[in-house]
């Protein structure tokens, strides 16, 4: 008997990647706070917040760490990104090391809280095969950019997920392009994300708010949009499986899985990936 034709139909992936960075960056913290020691290496340890309930665990004082965190010291120490010691000590592993630390326990409530809204979702339709080297390399080209701007400025030490988060945005923003053809509330969709990724950048500008590391967003963001058109491309509307496809079918008529443009995007995305990052 003849098979009946069934559209192409993405797999839903377990998303486990997700909670397993989520895990991490929370045990991170802890290791970090326990490493700080606030009541042991500040001059007046009764300025250490929280230092009666936290002990060792309690964080520094408000005007050293807004964020509620430990010492800039103890997270160059751990490995945060200081662009003297990538360049001058060749200490490169600090462009991946940093996105696993945190300021703060804002710090880490707020990136934990968008990771969990925005990566599980792309898990679940892309699985953690994607996701990975999307997360990863996004942060790497945060911490690129960000210790490109801090050029010749001293005492500044980057830290977080933020550029692997806005990797995952700008990854949505291109996804959507991308795939345009095969959404039905697009317009929609796009005029949402694009408010969203707007907000999100717009924040870091407003006058008056420190500690935020704009370029390392940025250059997140622009690596996430171009791995976007280069991982995560879906077949167009209409496309047959070869599983899928009836005995006796005619496979001139089948649609190619990727249209035209989807195809350039994904070269001209895949080029500029390369030259940013060799440059």
């Amino acid at each position: 008997a003849a098979m009946e034709n069934k559209p192409y139909a993405p797999e839903q992936w377990r998303a486990w990647l997700t909670p397993v960075i989520f895990v991490v960056c929370i045990i991170m913290f802890v290791y970090t706070m326990h490493v700080n020691n606030c009541p042991e290496k500040t001059a007046d340890s009764h300025q250490c917040v929280l230092r009666d309930i936290l002990g060792r665990y309690s964080f520094q004082p408000w005007k050293e760490n807004y964020l509620l965190g430990p010492s800039i010291f103890t997270l160059r120490d751990l490995g945060g990104l200081d662009r003297n010691l990538v360049v001058r000590k060749n200490q490169k592993y600090r462009l991946l090391s940093s996105m696993w630390l945190h300021a703060g326990i804002i710090h880490l409530v707020v990136n934990m809280t968008s990771l969990m809204l925005v990566s599980y979702r792309l898990e679940q339709e892309f699985g953690f095969a994607r996701i990975a080297p999307l997360y990863l390399l996004s942060g790497f080209g945060g911490s690129l950019l960000s210790c490109l701007h801090h050029k010749g400025k001293k005492e500044i030490v980057s830290v977080g997920a933020s550029g692997a988060l806005f990797g995952l945005l700008g990854t949505m923003l291109s996804e959507l392009i991308a795939n345009w053809t095969i959404y039905a509330n697009k317009c929609t969709s796009l005029s949402v994300l694009g408010s969203v990724i707007a907000l999100n950048l717009a924040f870091g500008f407003i006058p008056g708010v420190d500690g935020v590391d704009n370029l390392a967003h940025i250059g997140g963001f622009a690596s996430g949009v171009l791995l976007g058109f280069i991982l995560f491309l879906r077949p167009q509307y209409g496309y047959v499986s070869e599983k899928y496809i009836a005995e006796g079918y005619d496979a001139k008529h089948r649609k190619p899985k990727y249209m035209h443009y989807q195809q350039l995007c994904w070269i001209i995305a895949l080029i500029l990936l390369v030259l940013g990052y060799i440059t």
